[in-house]
């Protein structure tokens, strides 16, 4: 018995095993793509010790240590690019050229209208660095840095200069008489006695007075001015320590008013300082603030507290000291853009990093024991 097969059914045959192929096909491949590696992760930082610094031409510190071992629970590899400052990292994530952004990033309501952010990776604060004479305890280098500043070098300029015009009247008139003061008609050494009675008398230690009569009322004139020299020199002085007393007289956020305050631009200081109405120095690097502070530009430095001790207790031993208590406190966190895929996964990552103890340790490295 021969069966006769519907043309119509052979068509639906062959598109059934089409369809079976091109489904086989598509297992097939599918695999394959799974299996290609990721692109690394573009991670965008900054330069601050001890969060992150260059050693050996490499990057190390807190938050490249946290990153890799983040990127290792990711099982993902990375590619760190150096930014100059934190606006500058910032744009970095925000033009997309990178993924994620990770120093020592505070979480703020201003910020999080344009990023988002991972769970917070540290807890910090500002605090104040000034140098170790600002304190007033030392006196030394306050009167010196008075004796040698522009105005009092000016100052006794003025005074020397002032000398010499009754010194030059007074060998005049008083050379030509032999009971004078002025023991020779010529010039040299005559000029030199002169000055020293100016001087003796500017410091009311005159023991002999001119003879001739212009020469007396010259002394009497020069007696009376230099009665306000002595003043005005006396209130310079006076002033110039005062000063100096006032700008090193910085305990707290409650001095800042006012002061030389050295931070770094686009931080979180910078805007608290203007709200203080403090004389904002900005720098783009950290270390710039610390060589404005020493070399006596600023009054202080106001940063985040953890950089600012690490500072303290290494390069600016000795140098410089952290005083009072942390203030407005803040969070560190990993910057990524909005709806970012990368956020869930990386803060996965770090709660296991604290679970498992990982945190702790690198914390210990760098900031010792809790």
């Amino acid at each position: 018995m021969v069966t006769i097969q519907n043309p119509k059914s052979k068509i639906q045959n062959r598109i059934k095993w089409l369809a079976v192929g091109v489904l086989g096909l598509v297992l097939t491949i599918e695999p394959v793509k799974a299996q290609q590696p990721a692109q690394p992760l573009r991670v965008a930082t900054k330069i601050t010790t001890p969060f992150v610094f260059e050693e050996n031409g490499k990057l190390a510190g807190f938050s490249i240590d946290l990153w890799r071992s983040i990127a290792l629970e990711l099982n993902r590899k990375s590619e760190l690019s150096v930014n100059a400052n934190t606006p500058a990292l910032l744009s970095s994530v925000k033009a997309g050229k990178a993924d994620v952004g990770i120093a020592n990033i505070s979480i703020t309501a201003e910020r999080e209208k344009v990023f988002d952010f991972s769970l917070p990776i540290f807890e910090a604060g500002l605090q104040i660095l000034v140098r170790n004479e600002s304190n007033g305890n030392i006196p030394g280098p306050s009167l010196l840095w008075a004796i040698v500043s522009p105005g009092f070098l000016q100052l006794i300029g003025v005074i020397l200069v002032l000398i010499l015009v009754p010194a030059h009247i007074i060998w005049f008139v008083e050379r030509h008489r032999d009971e004078g003061i002025i023991p020779t008609k010529s010039y040299f050494p005559g000029i030199f006695k002169a000055c020293w009675w100016a001087v003796a008398t500017l410091a009311t230690q005159a023991d002999e007075m001119p003879k001739s009569p212009l020469g007396r009322v010259v002394a009497v004139i020069w007696m009376f001015t230099s009665v306000v020299l002595l003043a005005y020199f006396t209130a310079a002085v006076t002033t110039s320590l005062t000063v100096q007393q006032l700008q090193g007289n910085i305990k707290g956020p409650d001095d800042l008013p006012g002061k030389r305050v050295a931070t770094t631009i686009g931080s979180t200081s910078a805007v608290y300082l203007r709200q203080q109405n403090a004389q904002v120095l900005e720098f783009n690097q950290i270390n710039q603030a610390y060589e404005a502070l020493l070399q006596g530009k600023a009054d202080a430095v106001v940063y985040d507290a953890p950089v600012l001790l690490y500072y303290a207790s290494h390069d600016g031993k000795g140098k410089v000291q952290v005083i009072g208590n942390v203030f407005r406190k803040e969070s560190y966190g990993i910057v990524l853009p909005p709806n970012s895929p990368y956020r869930k996964p990386i803060n996965r990552a770090i709660l296991t990093l604290q679970e498992n103890g990982t945190y702790q340790e690198l914390y210990d490295k760098w900031f010792g024991s809790k």
